[in-house]
This record gives structure tokens, sequence and C-alpha cells, in this order.
């Protein structure tokens, strides 16, 4: 008989996130949604795992995030100097995505699910949108759910700011685009280098997985009824005829 499942759902919101999947030197970039890599390195940072710790239970995770506010993309020039010698260093540019809000699941065994809910609430380490620059606006956990990855991605409340809700105010509901990782026998998708095995800092090492952007549709809590038309009763010519 197969272990229960769970998923938790995670609002990763900020003024400021960035979620590098293939930074390099200088240029250090950010993808337009979390990345499985940097939810998993929050989720082990809450639990207080050690950088060199084996991780292999929450790479075997299924992944998705909901794209709610998918935010701008900005661009940052950061100087630094050399703490003993004063030397510039190279200038830095780096990426964000700016007023960005998304809903992350993780998908796997129960009692692993619930224990990173705990962790969560209390964690170790306090949790960052991909970088220690960019600390959530909000509480992170939105808490577990039963019945499956996608149940769960329907059943979240829409977390994009209010403004961003009234905009959309005459959509009842609203579509959401989703990035999963594929189950087995799903078909081909995607391929991106974003799979952890290690985040040791001497020798971090990321594996190839397939995802696929998919939608779901969910409720607009501020949305507001079309008024029917009602042309106006003036009548310029009135006037003349009495």
């Amino acid at each position: 008989m197969s272990a229960r499942t769970g998923v938790l759902t995670l609002c990763l919101a900020g003024p400021l996130q960035s979620w590098g999947a293939s930074s390099r030197f200088a240029r250090r970039a950010t993808e337009r949604a979390p990345t499985k890599s940097g939810v998993l390195g929050l989720l082990a940072a809450a639990q207080g795992r050690d950088r060199g710790a084996d991780i292999s239970d929450l790479a075997a995770l299924r992944f998705a995030v909901r794209l709610d506010q998918p935010g701008t993309r900005v661009r940052d020039y950061q100087t630094a100097h050399h703490g003993v010698t004063g030397k510039s260093m190279p200038v830095s540019e780096r990426f964000y995505l700016c007023d960005a809000v998304f809903v992350a699941a993780v998908e796997g065994e129960e009692a692993l699910i619930d224990g990173l809910l705990a962790a969560v609430r209390a964690p170790t380490f306090p949790p960052f949108l991909g970088r220690r620059s960019c600390p959530p606006s909000r509480p992170v956990d939105l808490g577990v759910h039963r019945g499956g990855l996608w149940r769960a991605l329907k059943a979240e409340p829409w977390q994009a700011s209010a403004w961003c809700q009234r905009r959309r105010g005459r959509e009842r509901h609203v579509e959401l685009e989703v990035i999963a990782d594929l189950a087995a026998g799903e078909g081909p998708g995607d391929a991106v280098r974003d799979q952890p095995l290690s985040f040791d800092p001497r020798h971090r090492r990321y594996a190839l997985r397939d995802v696929r952007s998919t939608a779901v549709s969910v409720a607009n809590p501020l949305s507001a009824p079309r008024r029917a038309f009602v042309p106006p009763t003036h009548d310029p010519l009135r006037l003349l005829e009495e």
C-alpha cells in the first residue's frame, strides 16, 4: 500500500525576488518564476540543514509554481571593494523580479510534508526569495492540502495584490499560468537544469528535469459584475417642441 501524500503550498511575495538557474560570473540573471532548486533551498534552510547535507528526499518532491502576479523584470548594477586591499571589484549586473507574487507547491509523502510545514512556520534560518537581499513581504506558508498537486493549485485562492485583482475586476475567474514537473508517463516537456543534487558550496550539482507550462482557473475575489448599459434620457430637441 502506497504512503499517503500531501501538498505544501507557499506564497512567495516581496518587493524583489531573484531566482537564478544559469547565472555566471558578474551577470546574475533571474528566471521568470521561482525555481525548484531555489524553493527547496528555502525549505532546507527552514529545517536547518547544512549545505552539505543529503537533500535526496527534498529533490524527490514533485514541484509546481503558479504565476499569480508575474511582476516586472528590473536590472541593477552593484559595485564592491575588497575588504582587505580596498581594490575595486568587477561591476556586478543583477536582475530581479519586482512586485511579483507566486504560489509554489511541493507534493510528497505526508510525514515529510507535515514536517516541512512545521519548519516553515518556525524556521531555523529565515526564508529568502532567491537571494538574501530579497525577504518575503508576507508569511510564506499557506498550509497543507490533501488530494494532489493540481487540486491544491486550483483550490488555493488568488494571491495577487488587491490592485492587481481590481484591475481585472471584470473577470470573475482568471487563468493563471502554472509551470510544473512532469510526472512519469505524461509525455515530453522542456528540460531545465534545475533538479538539485547537492547544495554544497564546494561542488553544487544540478540535474535536468522535465517541465510543462499549463494553466488553472481561480476565482477573482474582487470581481465586479458588469452593469447593463442604460442609454441617456436627455433629449436636446425637446425644448424646441414645446
